[in-house]
């Protein structure tokens, strides 16, 4: 594994590269770094893995459009950096497959919406296309007051818990205690720039629809934050659409069902390499 920093904007963004083959780029949530997926790093030898900690999160500073927008610019410049070296036979910049978990997911439909052309597939883990409801806006708001009142230590403590299934909360209490000590770590400027930037994003089922490559769509049966209801509504929007429930997770299901996350995303991967290679050339 290979650590490595780019400069976007006058920005240090730190992320990790491993192994070798197509390339694909896997987004983190909050209050996460790239560590959420560590079950993965070594689960997919024949691809090359890019895992950004996202502005904000580790040892990548915030930058000055902590949007949606400016984070996938962010992105973009990583892809076209690690594949600067690539190039298919009609000359164009090698295409990858983005994978976001929840503000991840988010970022991800801002970067396929902006730079299709960057995208030969791209998934939501445990994320949606729709904006935030005027319910969670306000709840949202809350959260930030919270966070300036109170700072990241407690508003951690007491929401990161509701993120995992209740099955996760009584067998491995351990995984949770063990994320708290670690998202705990994020600054308080940071979060609230996450919370400020998911409030102001815009729906982008669209972008769902216009997608000219499949699209995965993980969900977890016991999610607080992306109901099956919307999730499920969403997968119809596409018009390749790769549908998976994990049965046992909430919202983290990478580190809840790692083992069947990692077969969800080979299968995945597998098709739109096939698709690719099939279609492309």
């Amino acid at each position: 594994m290979q650590e490595k920093e780019i400069t976007h904007k006058h920005k240090k963004i730190f992320y990790r590269v491993i192994g070798e083959g197509p390339v694909v780029v896997l987004l983190h949530g909050v209050p996460f770094d790239g560590n959420l997926w560590d079950n993965q790093f070594h689960a997919f030898p024949n691809y090359k893995l890019i895992i950004p900690n996202l502005p904000g999160s580790g040892r990548s500073e915030l930058i000055d459009d902590m949007s949606m927008e400016g984070m996938a610019e962010c992105i973009k410049d990583i892809i076209v950096h690690e594949t600067a070296s690539l190039y298919f036979k009609s000359g164009e910049p090698h295409s990858v497959i983005v994978i976001g978990h929840s503000m991840g997911g988010y970022i991800t439909l801002a970067l396929a919406e902006k730079h299709p052309e960057l995208l030969n597939g791209f998934g939501l883990f445990h994320s949606t296309a729709y904006a935030d409801t005027d319910e969670r806006k306000e709840g949202r708001k809350k959260t930030i007051e919270v966070l300036k009142e109170k700072g990241t230590g407690e508003f951690v403590k007491n929401s990161l818990p509701n993120l995992f299934s209740p099955a996760t909360k009584e067998q491995n209490s351990k995984l949770i205690e063990d994320q708290i000590l670690i998202s705990q770590k994020f600054s308080t400027e940071a979060i609230i720039s996450y919370q400020t930037a998911m409030m102001q994003r815009e729906d982008r089922s669209r972008v769902l629809k216009d997608a000219n490559v499949p699209v995965l769509f993980v969900f977890g049966q016991y999610d607080n934050i992306v109901s099956l209801k919307d999730g499920m509504e969403q997968c119809s929007f596409s018009n390749q659409s790769v549908v998976h429930i994990l049965e046992s997770s909430g919202h983290t299901g990478m580190k809840e069902e790692p083992q069947k996350t990692n077969q969800i995303l080979q299968k995945y991967l597998l098709f739109v390499n096939e698709l690719f290679l099939n279609t492309s050339f």
